[in-house]
């Protein structure tokens, strides 16, 4: 069951923006002469695939846009007819846009993807009936005859109906996927040549986790050695004297002899014994910071063939930083993935026999179902028939027969079709079946279609 939750209307006639919220059960549209109540009819046909007439662009206004969310059930002909179409459903809704410009170009969109018009008119029967006075034609279209049939028939249509359609879903999607391997086989073939040479470049550096940031640190301190030795020196002799110049103040001196002035007289007052601690441990912080630097300038070394080897190092992550990624991090990520997608192409010749034979599995397994589709269809058709033929006779058309046409189309190759019947016939999501409704209305008269044509799948 497909319900028309919401629609907008923009630059339509005398409707400038508009949104209409429709909720379950009834819901009326009143307004004066002019409201423009029958631009939110028009907006519906537009949605449903009715002719686009650029004079109802409103005036000044580029085009005209309808846009509308519809509910459908999962299964149903519709959701499986947008689906063919390349829609997605959105949280179980179909969004319909149909734009109509003022030079008369009309564009129709079904669940994202842009479609022909026609797509939406074939939609229209599953998914609205207007009722007015020469708009109720729904019983004279080919799927409102299937579909009142196949309601009559209930269960004993329904369940083959339902194993049908998702065997029919299913073959779809294997059939676009195998599509897909199969026609872009040489761009496939491509990026497995491009993935493979850039995980060949990357395995032949071998790029570690966070190597680019320790190197980038590494060279910073080689290239300026001398400089870092140099201030960790004078710090160093700032904070220990020099042992060359018996007369140099030091700061290790300085706050030692603070040290014992104040320990000396720390006993008469605990805020002065609190300040000599202190002063205590400042000494003691000099003490390491200073060994520390002494030790840094010792350690530190400008080696030039170190420092070369660095930027060589360097060099070759940032080639492939340049390709594969803004640091190292990115590349091994980007390394990662394309393993993996490389294994998905490289595996294509096994994939695409794997969905062949599926394809071919549900294809028979379409023929099976299809055919006990059809068997129900033609069973439920003659007891339906017999019912409206009674009814018939107390409208005071006793002589009048109704009866049901159940037909296939041949299919142009096997290959294109599924076998009903020994016969290689067209089918759709709905089955393989051409339902045609008869009337005879008196003996001896033929039984002419109730429409002009045939039911379509």
């Amino acid at each position: 069951m497909s319900v028309l939750e919401e629609m907008r209307i923009r630059s339509l006639g005398v409707i400038d923006d508009a949104v209409v919220e429709l909720s379950p059960g009834f819901t009326a549209v009143t307004g004066e002469t002019g409201a423009g109540k029958t631009m939110v009819v028009t907006s519906l046909g537009l949605l449903l695939g009715g002719r686009a007439d650029p004079a109802l662009v409103r005036v000044g206004a580029k085009a005209a846009v309808v846009e509308g969310r519809i509910t459908v059930s999962e299964g149903d002909a519709a959701a499986l007819r947008a689906e063919e179409a390349g829609a997605e459903l959105d949280d179980g809704a179909l969004l319909i846009s149909r734009t109509v410009s003022a030079e008369g170009r009309s564009r129709a969109h079904l669940g994202g993807r842009s479609v022909p018009v026609g797509v939406l008119t074939e939609l229209a029967d599953e998914l609205v009936a207007v009722h007015g006075q020469t708009d109720q034609q729904g019983l004279l279209k080919p799927a409102r005859q299937r579909g009142a049939l196949d309601r009559y028939a209930g269960d004993g249509v329904e369940v083959p109906h339902a194993k049908y359609a998702a065997a029919y879903r299913r073959l779809r999607a294997v059939a676009t996927e195998l599509d897909e391997l199969t026609t872009r086989a040489r761009e496939r073939a491509q990026e497995a040549d491009l993935l493979r040479f850039g995980l060949n470049e990357v395995a032949a550096v071998e790029p570690l986790p966070g190597e680019d940031v320790e190197l980038a640190a590494e060279a910073e301190r080689l290239g300026h050695a001398e400089a870092l030795a140099s201030a960790a020196s004078l710090a160093h002799t700032a904070l220990a004297g020099n042992p060359e110049d018996p007369e140099s103040v030091d700061a290790t001196t300085v706050v030692a002899a603070a040290g014992q002035a104040l320990d000396g007289v720390r006993a008469h007052d605990p805020a002065l014994a609190a300040l000599a601690d202190r002063v205590g441990e400042i000494s003691i912080l000099l003490a390491d910071v200073s060994g520390e630097l002494a030790g840094y300038a010792d350690q530190l070394d400008a080696d030039p063939l170190r420092l070369a080897a660095v930027e060589e190092r360097r060099a070759a992550l940032t080639a492939l930083t340049r390709k594969y990624g803004e640091d190292i991090a990115a590349v091994l990520a980007w390394a990662q993935e394309g393993a993996g997608r490389l294994t998905e192409l490289e595996g294509d010749d096994e994939r695409i026999g794997e969905l062949t034979a599926e394809r071919d599995a549900l294809r028979a397994e379409l023929s099976v179902l299809g055919q006990a589709l059809t068997d129900a269809r033609t069973e439920a058709a003659a007891r339906f028939a017999d019912a409206v033929t009674e009814e018939l006779a107390s409208l005071a058309m006793p002589h009048a027969r109704v009866s049901f046409a159940i037909r296939q189309t041949e299919a142009a190759d096997e290959a294109s079709g599924i076998d009903i019947g020994g016969r290689s016939v067209v089918y759709g999501p709905s089955g393989a079946d051409e339902v045609e409704l008869l009337l005879a209305p008196h003996p001896g008269a033929p039984a002419p279609a109730d429409r002009q044509g045939r039911v379509g799948r």
